[in-house]
């Protein structure tokens, strides 16, 4: 593929809604799969699988201690696989469960603070590459990228998912 090509160049002058459309679709699913494979070096490095790891980051970016119940929603899980995800969390020292103090009824999910140094220590490579990323861009090139993928994690957090 000749340089004029690579959807890593930027859009090319005259390049149409479609190919613009395809270039966005294969940086997403480049960048996807690369996440995927750092997600699951560090699920085998700590001994959980890659869904444990989704559960400790919607742990860690909530802005409020999750539930189990909210967990299963957001990851679409049932409840056993949510308790087996939280289970093995727990066991290797990821996160701790602790009731309410109003109703002893609920659970709240958190983060063990030697368990998020741990994933800071394993992910500063990506935190690295980000950082290079934004600093070749100018200010309002990132600005546009972060209203992009703010938008585009709205629509995918409204899709639907079809059952079988």
């Amino acid at each position: 593929m000749d340089s004029a090509d690579d959807p890593r160049d930027g859009p090319r002058s005259g390049a149409t809604g479609a190919s613009d459309l395809q270039a966005l679709a294969v940086e997403l699913r480049r960048m996807n799969g690369e996440i995927n494979r750092l997600v699951h070096a560090f699920a085998h490095a700590q001994g959980i699988h890659a869904t444990d790891v989704q559960a400790l980051g919607a742990i860690l970016d909530s802005e409020e201690p999750l539930t189990p119940g909210r967990l299963r929603e957001h990851l679409g899980l049932t409840s056993g696989a949510v308790t087996a995800c939280l289970d093995r969390l727990e066991r290797a020292g990821h996160i701790r469960r602790a009731r309410d103090s109003a109703d002893r009824r609920v659970v709240h999910l958190h983060y063990e603070a030697g368990a998020k140094a741990a994933a800071r220590s394993f992910f500063m490579p990506l935190a690295e590459a980000a950082s290079g990323a934004r600093s070749a861009a100018e200010p309002h090139e990132l600005a546009a990228a972060l209203r992009f993928l703010g938008r585009m994690n709205e629509e995918l957090s409204g899709m639907q998912v079809p059952r079988r």
